[in-house]
């Protein structure tokens, strides 16, 4: 998500395409981060083991796109000149037991929620820095609280959790750089393992304040920090995750 200076239709039309390039809009209020630490349920569970299998599937597809949204960023730095801010608002769910992990795993997931930031971080820097402009990362629960079978995912958050507190302190005082860790929230991409009524629930449990999270939780947060209502505010890793990190 971007906010830009400039009013003209072409701007709000490049703005629109990269927030479907993007796969999830903080606008649209969805959600693509989240996380299971029940660890019984990838062995045990047909209905689970069958959701995974469908978002190993989709998230195969989604990757598949990587390339279009490289060209397309390359394409939007040329159209759009000055931007207020940015909200990198990408994730995926990647779950298996270490044994199952491959490079290719590591490497697909680290493109998708490291790499690509980055680069649109970098390609928008100098507008940014002009701007006093505002960037929102999105890590996960799982970056900073262990859960089995989550090393693919949590490894990648970590990381762009490093890089929100790294580009912080090289940004400031021209640059905020923030950071919202949500837990699994109801989404598309969280709807296969979500239709089975019973893990929606011991997920839902799992959570201080017993239910499972909303996209407008992160919406929230992300245009707060967005703009500057939070002008003293650089650094933060934020979790919204019902209180899952920090209460149980």
């Amino acid at each position: 998500m971007m906010f830009s200076n400039r009013n003209s239709a072409k701007l709000k039309i490049s703005l629109c395409a990269f927030l479907i390039f993007s796969a999830f809009a903080i606008a649209q209020k969805t959600q693509k981060i989240g996380y299971i630490d029940m660890a019984y349920i990838l062995e045990n569970v047909p209905e689970y083991l069958e959701a995974q299998n469908t978002l190993d599937s989709k998230i195969t597809k989604w990757r598949s796109e990587l390339d279009k949204i490289t060209r397309y960023i390359e394409k939007l730095k040329s159209d759009v000149k000055e931007i207020k801010g940015i909200a990198y608002c990408v994730g995926s769910i990647d779950l298996k037991p270490l044994r199952m992990v491959t490079e290719e795993d590591m490497n697909k997931c680290m493109k998708l929620n490291l790499y690509s930031a980055i680069e649109v971080i970098k390609g928008f820097q100098e507008s940014l820095k002009k701007n006093k402009g505002s960037v929102v990362l999105f890590s996960t629960v799982a970056a900073q609280r262990g859960f089995t079978n989550h090393t693919i995912i949590a490894s990648a958050k970590a990381a762009v959790e490093g890089l929100t507190v790294t580009l912080a302190a090289e940004f400031a005082p021209h640059i905020r750089v923030n950071c919202i860790a949500p837990s699994l929230s109801k989404s598309k991409i969280a709807e296969p393992m979500l239709k089975n009524p019973a893990i929606a629930e011991g997920i839902a449990k799992a959570h201080p304040l017993k239910r499972l999270g909303e996209g407008k939780d992160s919406a929230a947060l992300a245009k707060f920090l967005i703009t500057e209502e939070s002008s003293w505010i650089t650094g933060q890793i934020i979790a919204v995750d019902g209180g899952r990190s920090k209460l149980s």
